[in-house]
């Protein structure tokens, strides 16, 4: 299988009978994309296939229950105007178009919260762009992710956005931040693991403001990290203990399946069972949810990323049995009240 391909066969090798299949779940990270077109204008990523709304509801549908979702922006559905900088609104402005869809669907998750982009870099400016994806996507929008994924080794890819390096301490991406804080919005930070530092000094500098953490903040485990996986949890274990001492961060546990975790799950003849999954990466969710609490905690599915390794109900029912031995009220903020508190989703 290779690690930029969804191969549903390969996937369907490995099937679960469903834990507890009761357990409500708001899925706060996911996307949708349509499988790139040889010439399109408006492509901003390689997409090696479709997944839609009509995929999502396939995966949603395979026995958890998934009421509601967060849709996480990847560079899609922009516009093609004169003003680059209001692009991105059409991302929101598509997906809000499905969210209603999916609204009149009371047998499918609801797509429930929209996470857009705009270039922080534009300092206070980017409050023009702010208004216009409000304006747009009205209570669905949520908040902004501006990605900043660097790192200097040409093995690893930076982030669809290729940030500057240090992004996040630049005096013009703090003034867009802080116009995000002024409108009462989500940012979602996505960064790699030795950039946990600066989303602390994000964190400090707007106290005010809610900031989830992604995928862990990405630990690197390709390339020159490979043979440092030990070195990488030392130093990634204290940057977050410090970043958790921030009472306006909250973190979201998932998306250490993508190739560039460097867990290998994509090239196994056979996919993982949720036992599998979970078994090397455990200390990642537990010591996470040590320094956060289950309050400020919320599994995500970070799909279709991370189908590339595992099929969904696989990925909840690793979920589930991590977290067997938690109270009721613990396993409901992890799956879904965390969530419906920081994205307003009832």
């Amino acid at each position: 299988m290779s690690a930029y391909t969804v191969d549903l066969d390969w996937l369907k090798r490995v099937r679960e009978d469903i834990i507890d299949p009761s357990q409500r779940i708001i899925d706060p990270h996911h996307h949708l994309w349509p499988k790139t077109v040889a010439g399109s204008s408006n492509v901003r990523r390689h997409r090696l296939y479709n997944y839609m709304l009509e995929d999502f509801w396939a995966d949603t549908s395979s026995g958890h229950n998934v009421t509601d979702s967060v849709y996480i922006e990847c560079s899609e559905f922009f516009w093609n105007s004169e003003n680059e900088h209001f692009n991105p609104v059409g991302e929101t402005e598509y997906i809000k178009g499905l969210a209603q869809l999916s609204l009149e669907n009371s047998k499918k998750t609801t797509i429930s919260g929209i996470i857009g982009h705009a270039n922080m870099l534009l300092g206070k400016d980017v409050d023009e762009v702010l208004e216009r994806h409000l304006d747009i996507g009205g209570n669905l929008f949520k908040g902004i992710r501006h990605a900043g994924s660097w790192d200097p080794s040409d093995t690893i890819n930076n982030s669809h956005h290729n940030p500057p390096r240090d992004m996040y301490l630049m005096k013009e991406f703090g003034e867009g931040v802080k116009a995000l804080r002024n409108k009462s919005l989500v940012f979602e930070a996505w960064q790699y693991h030795h950039q946990l530092t600066q989303v602390a000094h994000l964190a400090r500098n707007n106290p005010d403001l809610v900031i989830v953490l992604d995928h862990f903040s990405g630990p690197l485990g390709v390339g020159s990290y490979a043979t440092k996986k030990e070195e990488v949890y030392d130093n990634w274990k204290k940057d977050l203990k410090e970043l958790s001492r921030c009472d306006n961060v909250f973190a979201k546990l998932g998306g250490l399946a993508m190739p560039v975790n460097g867990l290998g799950f994509e090239t196994n003849p056979n996919p993982p069972t949720s036992n599998e999954f979970m078994s090397i990466q455990r200390q990642f969710y537990l010591t996470t949810i040590d320094f956060f609490g289950t309050e400020r905690c919320m599994f995500e599915s970070n799909f279709p990323v991370d189908k590339y390794s595992v099929s969904y109900h696989v990925l909840w029912n690793a979920f589930k049995n991590l977290v067997k031995d938690f109270s009721q009220t613990e396993k409901d903020h992890l799956f879904f009240k965390t969530a419906s508190n920081v994205y307003n989703i009832p």
